[in-house]
């Protein structure tokens, strides 16, 4: 006998939660982390931790901005961001890795020129072989780009990625009460 609202196993739809859930740190994770222990009790707020669509693209949002803010301790920003307003800490957390040691170089590189773009400027040419020392004789020439790039590319990044979790999530449950009533009529 199958219940109305069973699906069977090859046809069952993708949930948000159940794929975030399987992808994310859960809270004790999170609230024991090291670098995020002086946010205290505030970590304990269970609707930084509640799966729902605000939260989540909410989440989504913060750690797409916070990842393309050339700045370190990315995480402590979408730790507190996500407090302010409400958002999934995990989410933010998992997104702000998008830059790691691997990305940061092509990433940053683009926001510099688009940067330069914004403010007119041909940019300056890396020599052949970047090394710490040209990067700290030329960081006057580059920050005012790199940082208008990042923050104007985080930005409209934030605002897309929110409204597409906000969309793909309403689609998903749309999609899984149709099927769901198309079973019960069966």
């Amino acid at each position: 006998m199958r219940y109305p609202y069973a699906y069977p196993n090859d046809h069952a739809p993708i949930v948000p939660k159940e794929f975030i859930k399987r992808y994310c740190p859960n809270a004790d994770t999170v609230r024991n982390h090291r670098l995020l222990q002086f946010f205290g009790e505030h970590l304990h707020s269970p609707n930084l931790w509640h799966l729902n669509r605000r939260s989540v693209a909410r989440g989504v949002a913060l750690g797409v901005f916070w990842a393309l803010v050339p700045l370190p301790l990315q995480m402590i920003g979408v730790v507190a961001s996500a407090i302010l307003w409400r958002a999934n800490i995990p989410i933010g957390l998992v997104l702000v890795w998008m830059t790691n040691p691997f990305t940061i170089p092509p990433i940053f590189l683009g926001t510099y020129l688009f940067g330069n773009w914004l403010l007119g400027k041909p940019g300056i040419t890396p020599p052949e072989h970047v090394t710490i020392d040209w990067f700290t004789q030329s960081i006057g020439d580059i920050w005012q780009p790199l940082v208008l790039g990042s923050l104007s590319i985080g930005i409209v990044l934030a605002a897309l990625s929110y409204f597409a979790i906000d969309y793909l999530w309403r689609y998903t449950v749309r999609k899984r009460w149709k099927n769901r009533l198309g079973s019960r009529v069966n």
